[in-house]
C-alpha cells in the first residue's frame, strides 16, 4: 500500500470497529439478552444461555483482537508522517494481512496442527470480521426468540397471577376453604416457576388452560358472593315456591277426596309429597350457611330453586288431571241438557224412546259416584237416536 491506500484503509477500518462495537452493546442492551444474562435457567433455556454467553464472550475476544491490531497500525501511522518502506510494508502486513493472532481456542479443532496444537492461527482483519458475523447472527437469533418467548409468556402470567389473585379476594371474602382455588393457586405457582426456570420448554398450554379454569372460578365465587348478599331474599322466595307445592298437594288431595265420592273407578295419579321432600332440603341450605360454604350453598339453591319449579309443574298436572273428571262429568251434563233442549225443537219431546233414554243417562249422571264411562256410552246413544228420528221425519 502506498501512503493514501494506508490512510483510506485506516479510515474504513476505524469506522468498521466503531459500528462492530455499536452492534455489540446494542445486543447486550437488548431486553431478551438482559433477561437471559441474569437468570436462574435450567433445561432448555440454560443450554441456549451457556451458548449464548459463550458466543459473547467469544465475540468480545476478537472485537478485542480486531482493535489490537487497528491500534498498532494507527500508532505507527501516527509516529511516521511520511511512512517509508519499511513503515509502509509494516503497515499493509497490519491491515491486509495475516496480523491477527486468533487464541488457541478459536482455532477450530479441524485446522489445528500437531506443532501448533495449542498455538494460535493468524488471520487477516477482513477474516476476523467474517468470523464475527455468523457468531453475532446466531447471538442475535437467540435473543430474540428467548425475548419473544419469554416476553410473551411473562405477559400471559402476570394476567394468570392477576386472575389468581381477584380469585383469592373473592374466595376469602366468602370467609371459608375453597378447595378450587387452593388448587389452582399451587398450580399457577408451579406454572410460574416453569415459566421462569425454562421458558423455552414451557408453551402457553398450561397458562391458557389455567386461566380458563380460574374465570369459571371467579364467576361461581362472583356468584357466591352475591348470593351470601341476598341470601334472606332469596331463601324467601324458595320457601314460597315450596308452599305453592304445599298448597297444590294440598289441593289435590282434596280433590281426590270429592272425585273418589263421586266418580266410579277414577283413574287418579298417584299422592305425593314433593314439598316434605323439598323442605328437608331448605333445610339443609342453612347447614351449609352456617358452615360459611357459599358456593356449594349457591349452586344447591339453584338446584333447588330447580326442583321446586319443577315439582309445582308436576303437581299442577296432577291437579289438572283429578279435576278434570269432575269437569267432564259437568260437561256430561251440559251436553245432556243440550241434547234433550235440541230433542224439543225437533218435536220429538213427547218421543217415550227418547224420553226413556235421557232418564237413564240423567240417572247415571246424576248418581254418586258417577260411571263417566257408561254416562259417555248413554249420551253417545241419545244423541244418536236423536239425530235418526230427526231423519226419518
Amino acid at each position: 500500500m502506498n501512503r493514501d491506500e494506508v490512510d483510506r484503509a485506516l479510515a474504513e477500518l476505524r469506522d468498521e470497529k466503531e459500528r462492530i462495537g455499536a452492534a455489540l452493546l446494542e445486543l447486550e442492551a437488548h431486553h431478551g439478552y438482559r433477561l437471559l444474562e441474569g437468570a436462574a435457567v435450567t433445561g432448555e433455556t440454560a443450554a441456549r444461555q451457556a451458548a449464548l454467553l459463550a458466543g459473547m464472550s467469544g465475540l468480545w475476544t476478537l472485537f478485542d483482537l480486531y482493535g489490537r491490531t487497528l491500534g498498532a497500525a494507527e500508532e505507527l501511522r501516527a509516529r511516521h508522517a511520511r511512512p517509508g518502506a519499511a513503515q509502509l510494508a509494516e503497515l499493509t502486513r497490519l491491515l491486509s494481512g495475516p496480523s491477527v493472532e486468533l487464541p488457541a481456542e478459536e482455532v477450530p479443532l479441524e485446522r489445528r496442527t500437531l506443532l501448533a496444537a495449542t498455538g494460535g492461527e493468524r488471520v487477516t482483519l477482513r477474516d476476523v470480521v467474517a468470523r464475527m458475523t455468523p457468531m453475532y447472527e446466531e447471538a442475535a437469533r437467540t435473543v430474540a426468540a428467548v425475548d419473544t418467548v419469554w416476553s410473551a409468556l411473562l405477559a400471559r402470567l402476570d394476567e394468570v397471577e392477576a386472575d389468581l389473585r381477584a380469585a383469592g379476594e373473592l374466595a376469602g371474602g366468602l370467609g371459608a376453604p375453597e378447595p378450587d382455588y387452593e388448587r389452582l393457586r399451587e398450580n399457577v405457582r408451579s406454572l410460574a416457576a416453569a415459566v421462569r426456570s425454562d421458558p423455552l420448554a414451557v408453551g402457553t398450554g398450561g397458562l391458557d388452560a389455567a386461566a380458563r379454569e380460574l374465570a369459571g372460578l371467579r364467576e361461581r365465587l362472583a356468584e357466591a358472593a352475591r348470593f351470601r348478599a341476598g341470601f334472606e331474599e332469596r331463601m324467601r322466595k324458595v320457601r314460597d315456591a315450596i308452599g305453592l307445592v304445599r298448597d297444590t298437594e294440598d289441593e289435590i288431595r282434596r280433590a281426590r277426596e270429592r272425585v273418589l265420592e263421586k266418580i266410579a273407578s277414577p283413574a287418579l295419579p298417584a299422592p305425593t309429597a314433593l314439598a316434605a321432600t323439598l323442605d328437608d332440603r331448605l333445610a339443609a341450605l342453612y347447614g351449609l350457611r352456617d358452615r360459611r360454604r357459599w358456593g356449594e350453598l349457591a349452586e344447591r339453591a339453584a338446584e333447588l330453586d330447580r326442583a321446586a319449579r319443577d315439582a309445582l309443574q308436576r303437581a299442577r298436572g296432577d291437579l289438572a288431571l283429578v279435576t278434570g273428571l269432575l269437569d267432564r262429568r259437568e260437561e256430561l251434563r251440559g251436553r245432556l241438557r243440550a241434547y234433550k233442549a235440541k230433542a224439543g225443537r225437533l218435536g220429538l219431546a213427547e218421543d217415550a224412546g227418547l224420553g226413556r233414554m235421557y232418564e237413564e243417562a240423567r240417572e247415571v249422571l246424576w248418581t254418586s259416584p258417577c260411571d263417566l264411562r257408561k254416562a259417555t256410552v248413554m249420551l253417545s246413544g241419545y244423541q244418536q237416536a236423536i239425530a235418526k228420528r230427526a231423519e226419518g221425519r
